[in-house]
């Protein structure tokens, strides 16, 4: 394993470009793109104010910057770097800004959720969508890129709008039954939307593209309720995490729960293996070791008196040949859950020294990259789990990673600079 030197970032603003050719970052004004392989600046573009959202064009030729407290979107070429062009959203204001999937489109949300305007590079018309909901999931696109799902509030009422994105034009308005809908995914094969409610309700409900509910599930009521939601690659699973810690995993035939997965304080499982980070005195060496069973996993006790409390599952991901699930429990900070899919069980925990602050899976391996805001990246695959330090001068305490999409590379962000772990083809797993 390598490690790239130490380049500056701001915001956490850090993409790969996703041909996996470049990376670009940006340094408060100004975005930077640099040949992955080489580190190499290939372009250095000056933007009008500080950038708070970075976001590459599906094809990898274009890259938008907006800047949210000027209502400002740039947009940057990398064939022709002479060009650009500058959405100025006025007086109305800007919360988020995004590209369609064909990368021609630049969707920006008004403030107040207004509206969503649509701006063609192509053409420079514009289109507007009206009543969009402030939610925490309020747009989705299909994985082929042909549809999109809006959330919409509108007479105090839930609806959903399915567009046509080669032109924009509405081909589904369906009312939604929730009470306060807070997120929509569309399953990875786009046949099936879900859609969940806040979490003083557990619904979920799947609707198929023309807008007929295909079911809805409740696990039950009068307790705070979902918290996340994700479908695994192959759409057979929709794993739902909700606030009594536990894990449900919906089957794609039925829509029926086949199974939940706890998250106990007290490990007894003896098909399960337990990771603990322990950190050796005095020379503050940390190695993980298999911890004998039954195990005690660390909880943090919730304060009841505070608004969103630190319970329950608010993270799940399933690694990409769908045979693993990733699962963290807030109130369980230090540890992250790995569950075998093929035999519904509990397969390993991480324990760590400190709050597992991200985790992501290979986007080729069943391997996991975590980060707890140390020095330190952890890698976890069937075969084990191992620890790396970052070797550079100074402290970089890793606070996110994501893989590049050859599954080869790991880039590393602290709170400033970034760092590339390069060589990890060779990873057990």
């Amino acid at each position: 394993m390598n490690f790239s030197e130490v380049f500056k970032q701001s915001n956490q603003l850090c993409k790969v470009s996703p041909d996996g050719k470049y990376l670009a970052t940006c340094v408060q004004y100004r975005l930077v793109v640099r040949d992955f392989n080489s580190l190499q600046i290939v372009h250095l573009y000056t933007c009008l104010d500080q950038v708070m959202h970075m976001e590459w064009s599906s094809d990898s030729l274009f890259i938008l910057c907006a800047m949210y407290k000027r209502g400002l979107v740039q947009v940057w070429s990398l064939e022709q770097p002479d060009w650009h062009c500058k959405i100025d959203e006025g007086s109305i204001g800007l919360v988020s800004s995004r590209w369609s999937p064909d990368g021609r489109h630049v969707l920006n949300t008004t403030e107040f959720n207004l509206r969503v305007t649509v701006w063609s590079l192509c053409t420079k018309a514009v289109s507007y969508i009206k009543y969009p909901k402030a939610c925490q999931k309020g747009v989705d696109f299909t994985a082929d890129g042909r549809y999109m799902a809006l959330a919409e509030r509108r007479e105090c009422k839930d609806y959903i709008s399915v567009f046509v994105c080669d032109d924009w034009h509405l081909l589904r308005h369906f009312e939604s039954e929730t009470q306060d809908l807070a997120g929509l995914e569309w399953s990875p094969n786009c046949c099936v939307l879900a859609v969940w409610d806040n979490c003083l309700e557990y619904k979920i409900l799947l609707y198929s593209l023309d807008g007929r509910l295909l079911s809805s599930y409740s696990a039950y009521e009068w307790s705070l309720g979902i918290k996340s939601v994700t479908w695994s690659p192959s759409s057979q699973f929709l794993a739902v995490g909700s606030y009594d810690e536990k894990v449900r995993i919906l089957n794609h035939i039925t829509w029926k729960k086949i199974t939940e997965f706890e998250h106990p304080t007290t490990i007894i499982n003896t098909k399960a293996v337990v990771f603990k980070e322990v950190e050796k005195r005095p020379t503050r060496l940390v190695s993980d070791e298999i911890t004998q069973l039954p195990a005690q996993v660390p909880v943090i006790k919730p304060d009841p008196d505070r608004a969103n409390p630190k319970i329950g599952i608010s993270a799940l991901a399933f690694s990409a040949d769908n045979r693993f699930l990733a699962t963290k429990n807030d109130n369980m900070p230090q540890s992250l859950w790995v569950w075998d899919m093929l035999r519904l069980s509990l397969l390993a925990v991480l324990e760590q020294t400190a709050p597992v602050r991200c985790f992501v899976w290979d986007p080729h391996r069943p391997r996991l990259a975590l980060c707890t805001g140390n020095t330190k990246v952890y890698l976890w695959s069937p075969a084990g789990c191992v620890s790396v330090n970052v070797p550079v001068e100074g402290s970089f305490q890793v606070q996110s990673l994501f893989w590049h999409c050859s599954g080869s590379s790991l880039v590393l962000l602290s709170k400033e600079h970034i760092c590339l772990l390069y060589g990890l083809f060779s990873q057990p797993g």
